[in-house]
């Protein structure tokens, strides 16, 4: 087995326990000595892993996210590039700084050669046919699905009917010309689609709704015959 394969391995093991692991039990599932486990684990935490523990107590991965410096194909590359160059330029300024960070961060744990790839992609993203509105409300939408919140909106609808909705947030569609917040909600007692750009005021209200959001987009899915990709 190659290091590589062998650090990819030890990530995935510690990723399957949520308690800490002894040395002597990871070493063995991998079939290394102890002393070359301590090294291991020793370098993923140089490359970024937040792995807590010392020897005699057990290991444990916090959660995060973490790549281990390997195992990228030129396409898989062209991908990533392609893909965070277009949520730079699509999206508001917090999630275009975020994608500009995890490439980063994935250039600095690449093998030479593949981080020379990264750097020099030809595939580019195009300006956009029109400025896009309602972006100031994008980071608070997002936080309020990561937590299940419901949110208390002002919309205007595009024949320009005013509304009070309290919606529960479960998904965000990004297209060139417009972000599509889909929802249910509380006053049409339905799945609603809204257009960012059209929201005139947003609250984010401390409860939750009473569904999990992956609840939430399965019957979603189901109602609009959308198959998960």
């Amino acid at each position: 087995m190659s290091r590589s394969q062998r650090l990819l391995d030890l990530i995935q093991i510690l990723r399957r326990h949520r308690f800490p692991v002894t040395g002597a039990q990871l070493a063995a599932d991998l079939n290394i000595s102890i002393r070359t486990l301590y090294r291991d684990i020793g370098t993923l935490q140089a490359q970024g892993a937040d792995i807590q523990g010392e020897p005699g107590l057990g290991y444990i991965l916090r959660p995060g996210f973490m790549l281990p410096p390997l195992m990228f194909s030129e396409d898989e590359i062209q991908a990533l590039v392609l893909g965070s160059r277009w949520v730079a330029k699509r999206t508001d300024e917090q999630l275009s700084t975020a994608a500009k960070n995890a490439l980063a961060k994935i250039a600095a744990v690449l093998p030479e050669d593949l981080r020379v790839s990264l750097e020099s992609s030809t595939l580019l993203v195009g300006p956009s046919d029109s400025a896009l509105t309602g972006e100031a409300f994008l980071p608070q939408i997002r936080q309020a699905i990561r937590g299940e919140r419901k949110l208390e909106i002002v919309y205007r609808s595009l024949k320009n009917e005013e509304s009070h909705r309290i919606i529960w947030p479960f998904a965000l569609g990004y297209f060139d010309l417009v972000h599509v917040l889909v929802a249910w909600c509380e006053k049409r007692q339905g799945f609603r689609h809204f257009r960012t750009d059209c929201i005139i005021s947003l609250k984010e209200g401390n409860t939750r709704y009473p569904k999990r959001r992956q609840r939430l987009l399965k019957e979603w899915h189901e109602m609009e015959k959308i198959t998960p990709q």
